[in-house]
């Protein structure tokens, strides 16, 4: 019996004969993006949090629903260093403008929850609930329909992780970002 098995690369997770490491760029970026990833999306070839991850060098990927029942580690987000940012679709979430992006007086923590649609919405909502008062709700405002078929959102609000994050990066930080 023979396998089908293809071999993947360990770090963008791709076929081997996929793999695009040499073509990710890197983005070094005032704003820290935090990727709050499901589990279940670490090793999945269309996790597009996971590319964003590789390009921007002032990110992380925080886990949540492990197994174990770890829960998902707040510790550090909110500080004084950094305006701390939810990008998430909930009752208290302000559009993310060009005025409201300039109006940030420090650094911006960005906080990006990666997931299915479903993972994601229910990540904002407890979210909301958990973290202090001071963190900013934003959301992106309609823009023009995805260019990329990776992992394309059918929710009329949704967009895939890396995409939200490059328009997010877009207005904070410009378009040679983006």
């Amino acid at each position: 019996m023979h396998s089908c098995t293809k071999i993947r690369c360990e770090r963008c997770r791709l076929h081997a004969e996929l793999c695009l490491c040499s073509e990710i760029p890197r983005l070094e970026t005032r704003t820290r993006v935090v990727l709050l990833m499901h589990a279940q999306e670490i090793n999945k070839p269309s996790n597009t949090g996971r590319l964003a991850h590789l390009c921007l060098p002032n990110s992380e990927i925080r886990l949540r629903g492990l197994r174990d029942r770890t829960p998902l580690d707040l510790g550090g987000l909110v500080e004084d260093t950094h305006e701390t940012w939810l990008l998430c679709l909930s009752d208290r979430s302000e559009p993310l403008t060009p005025a409201l992006a300039a109006s940030a007086l420090k650094p911006v923590r960005l906080l990006v929850p990666d997931g299915n649609w479903s993972q994601a919405s229910r990540l904002g909502a407890k979210l909301a609930r958990d973290l202090p008062p001071s963190v900013r709700h934003v959301r992106l405002t309609a823009g023009k329909p995805s260019e990329y078929q990776l992992r394309l959102e059918h929710h009329p609000d949704g967009l895939a992780t890396f995409e939200a994050i490059a328009r997010t990066l877009g207005l904070l930080e410009g378009k040679t970002v983006q």
